[in-house]
């Protein structure tokens, strides 16, 4: 396996390049990535000291640099060093300068400005906080997205990734035994409801998941909670109950967090026209 060192630079937090930058990363799995960051680079200064640190380590750098003097230096600098220098975001900035007409603010960090949109996600974080595993019962109807399904089907965790894209998100589990609470059975999805979504999962794929929370836990005995019939008629069921409700069902086996919340916020986009 082949090793590359990857200098990662921004004027802000950082959280743009390195999401763009293990993007690109997974496409070589071959190949050992060494991430190499450095955040909250606004002067030519700071600079001098990752030449230093890129001098010892070569390899690509990524930035989001918008300052010309700090980029420059930059740039000048990896030059002399004889590294690649790659501005992640000119191409999308140059295409919206094109066609909007007008020249960008070229600020560094705006996209962390405390703006209504950041307290907004700040707010749907709390909520999903408050509304976690089946709480909060009294308030489910305050929700953009209401997540069921089965324990371990990632609810928790796609309701915190949906509160950073600013929606209030609820989930609310399926125990055996156990019936639904009438505050989730009253939606079916109408226009002005939370939209409601059952998510699923393979058996066999739920078992291994359970199997490996139980070690965490350290609690290793066999009981119907991995048991892969009664997780497969535990799954049957939960679906039974996702179709006679109207609810969407997502699969979420094979896809990662990220995938299912894409997959949440398109049938909460076409349902409400991103409302």
């Amino acid at each position: 396996m082949s090793q590359v060192h990857v200098h990662l630079i921004s004027d802000s937090t950082g959280e743009t390049v390195h999401s763009l930058a293990r993007a690109c990363f997974v496409q070589f799995e071959d190949t050992h990535v060494q991430e190499h960051s450095w955040p909250l680079i606004r002067t030519a200064a700071q600079v001098e000291k990752i030449l230093e640190g890129i001098a010892q380590a070569p390899g690509p750098i990524l930035y989001t640099l918008v300052n010309k003097d700090v980029r420059t230096r930059l740039e000048d600098g990896c030059r002399e060093l004889g590294v690649p220098t790659i501005s992640v975001m000119d191409p999308i900035i140059a295409a919206f300068s094109k066609y909007l007409g007008v020249e960008s603010r070229d600020l560094p960090g705006r996209q962390h400005i405390l703006d209504d949109e950041y307290f907004q996600r700040i707010d749907a974080m709390q909520f999903a906080l408050n509304h976690d595993d089946g709480q909060g019962l009294w308030n489910l109807a305050a929700s953009d997205v209401i997540l069921t399904g089965v324990s371990r089907t990632s609810k928790s965790p796609t309701c915190l990734y949906l509160a950073n894209r600013g929606l209030k998100a609820a989930n609310v589990p399926i125990v055996p035994g156990v019936p639904l609470p009438d505050e989730l059975l009253a939606f079916t999805n109408q226009p002005g409801e939370p939209l409601v979504i059952g998510l699923t999962k393979d058996p066999a794929r739920l078992v291994q998941v359970r199997r490996n929370r139980l070690r965490m836990i350290s609690e290793d005995r066999d009981t119907d909670y991995v048991d892969l019939e009664t997780v497969r008629s535990e799954v049957n069921s939960a679906r039974r109950v996702f179709m006679d409700q109207g609810w969407p069902i997502i699969d979420v086996t094979r896809r990662s967090i990220e995938e299912t919340a894409a997959s949440i916020l398109q049938v909460y986009e076409s349902r409400d026209g991103g409302t």
